[in-house]
């Protein structure tokens, strides 16, 4: 789903959300492949969907709800099209990260590390 919400008043919070540059990403690669390290990346679908809504909105259903048709409802997820919506998922993602072990970089917040031991191996 996707909101209109160029028909919203701006929210006071920020709404922005940081995007990984190419640089950063160029050299994180090369750094892990000097020192056999292992990478992981992915692209999460529907992103925002797994966020909470900042704003407090509500909507009026249309037909594809059926029987709800004309009901109101809470948005309780942060919608594409929402301005604060990057901002929100951005925050998700962090906690999710800091929980699961790792840490943004000192040179680009968007470039998560893990400690972790190598095993030597005999060569």
């Amino acid at each position: 789903m996707v909101v209109d919400g160029h028909k919203t008043r701006p929210p006071s919070s920020i709404t922005y959300s940081s995007v990984v540059s190419r640089d950063s990403v160029r050299i994180a690669l090369t750094i892990a492949s000097l020192n056999s390290l292992e990478v992981s990346a992915c692209d999460i679908g529907n992103a925002y969907l797994n966020a909470q809504c900042r704003e407090k909105l509500w909507t009026v259903t249309g037909p594809e709800f059926g029987s709800d048709k004309g009901s109101i409802m809470i948005i309780a997820k942060a919608l594409y099209g929402l301005k604060s919506s990057g901002a929100a998922w951005r925050l998700t993602l962090a906690a999710t990260m800091e929980r699961l072990g790792y840490r943004p970089t000192q040179a680009d917040p968007d470039v998560w590390i893990k400690r972790a031991s190598k095993q030597d191996v005999s060569p």
